[in-house]
């Protein structure tokens, strides 16, 4: 599933094609991709049309369209949250979905399950989704903690990029839970937009076991894991991001290359980069996690 690095890079690229664009025609393809949209794929085809596509946003591996011209949409939104502060186009990319900007002229993809024209033509933006796990929807948006995000994630904890991202308070949450620190890092509720990959890397760069009990950590130590995971984010949207196939590509189709810099995630067999240990695979939540035993020693109080 695409992470935080790659939605970002995929949010520039719609912000640099589509914003301050106007809706002129909606077509879904497949009524799954907009399954959670409760009016329907009609009412949401409908309620798009029109709008102005006014900025590109993103918390997490959650990404957003505000929408603009609709002052009686605005109006019945407020009417219903007094938090509330207009509309978006909600976007979640699921396990394969793909925000694709076509020339009209292109041929329609295999998968494509939305479409959406804009007066005066040119390009198009396109969802693209092989399994559709993902999908779009028009959602409210809410204040929270003086940010504007879609009501559905409001409860979705700022991400390591951004201003509100308060690098003390997360320390000191992580250290407040009982549970493995890896676990603690894929909590969307804790810190937004870190998954499987990106855990691994910032824990290798930390030095630490992702089986490491919170509650163990020093206040550094947590500060010196959060730095890591900044750190390799950066390094990743310098990269375009990663993938391992082509079901993550941005906007216009290229794929990232941060897989060719990646530590010990999938690296299973192979030597750490920097003790030349052997990197391990073990099994998490019905995943994997890399380590290396040199680098990031397993702890006699694991929290597995």
């Amino acid at each position: 599933m695409p992470e935080l690095p790659e939605v970002e890079v995929v949010r520039r690229g719609v912000a640099a094609h589509v914003v301050d664009r106007t809706v002129a025609d909606v077509e879904v393809l497949h009524p799954r991709a907009v399954r959670k949209h409760s009016a329907g794929a009609g009412d949401f085809a409908t309620r798009l049309t029109g709008r102005r596509l006014v900025a590109a946003r993103r918390r997490g591996k959650y990404l957003w369209l505000e929408l603009g011209d609709a002052a009686e949409a605005a109006a019945s939104t407020v009417a219903a949250s007094p938090k509330a502060a207009g509309e978006a186009l909600l976007t979640h990319l699921g396990m394969s979905g793909q925000l694709r900007v076509q020339p009209e002229h292109v041929p329609d993809e295999k998968h494509l399950r939305v479409r959406l024209r804009f007066d005066g033509g040119g390009d198009e933006l396109r969802f693209v989704d092989q399994r559709t796990f993902g999908g779009l929807s028009l959602a409210s948006l809410v204040s929270v903690n003086d940010v504007l995000v879609p009501a559905p994630i409001a409860h979705i904890a700022p991400d390591p990029l951004e201003p509100a991202f308060d690098r003390e308070a997360i320390a000191e949450a992580v250290r407040a839970r009982r549970t493995g620190i890896k676990r603690a890092l894929l909590d969307q509720s804790l810190i937004s937009g870190i998954g499987n990959i990106y855990a691994d890397e910032a824990l290798w760069r930390a030095g630490l076991h992702w089986a490491r009990p919170t509650a163990t950590l020093t206040r550094p130590v947590v500060r010196r894991l959060l730095d890591a995971v900044i750190d390799v984010m950066h390094d990743a949207l310098r990269a375009g991001g990663t993938s391992f196939d082509a079901l993550y590509v941005n906007v216009n189709g290229e794929s990232g290359y941060f897989d060719r810099s990646l530590a010990v995630y999938g690296q299973s067999g192979r030597e750490c980069p920097t003790c030349a240990a052997t990197v391990r695979r073990d099994t998490f939540m019905n995943r994997s996690a890399y380590t290396c035993p040199g680098c990031q020693p397993t702890p006699r109080n694991a929290h597995w």
